[in-house]
């Protein structure tokens, strides 16, 4: 079982280590909204303890990523834009918090949908290069390039 999770394992570890700062933004949304679906799944079994197992689980690796998006704003740099970043994380950091402690589904739905507009955008600032040079699309996200 360990030798056929070793590619994957070895993919995922070059694509990260290899890729942009600006694409690692990207990455880190789609494992926020990914682990926050995978998270939403836990309301549909009846067993305790695989309902509390799957929200706590995976919500909790999600504010991992959001807490790291936040750690990455760089807030010198980045001025208004890190500041409005800040806020949002923190907002949807408190928000994971009340939704896996009262297991309630909307405030995680509220924040797959605020990642998913935010990682739709990033994608597509990424597609269009946004200006000249990259550093303006770290400068968006207020990140150290």
């Amino acid at each position: 079982m360990m030798q056929r999770n070793a590619p994957w394992q070895s993919y995922r570890k070059v694509t990260t280590q290899t890729a942009t700062p600006e694409h690692l933004v990207l990455m880190l949304y789609d494992g926020a909204i990914r682990f926050l679906e995978r998270g939403l799944t836990g309301f549909d079994f009846k067993d305790p303890r695989q309902f509390n197992q799957t929200i706590n689980n995976n919500v909790l690796r999600a504010q991992e990523i959001i807490f790291e998006l936040n750690a990455r704003l760089d807030m010198e740099k980045g001025g208004e834009a890190a500041t409005t970043f800040r806020r949002l994380y923190d907002y949807f950091y408190r928000r994971l918090q009340e939704a896996n402690f009262k297991k309630k589904k909307p405030p995680i739905e509220e924040v797959v949908r605020h990642l998913t507009v935010l990682r739709e955008s990033w994608s597509e600032m990424l597609r269009r290069g946004v200006g000249p040079d990259k550093e303006q699309a770290s400068e968006v996200e207020g990140l150290s390039a």
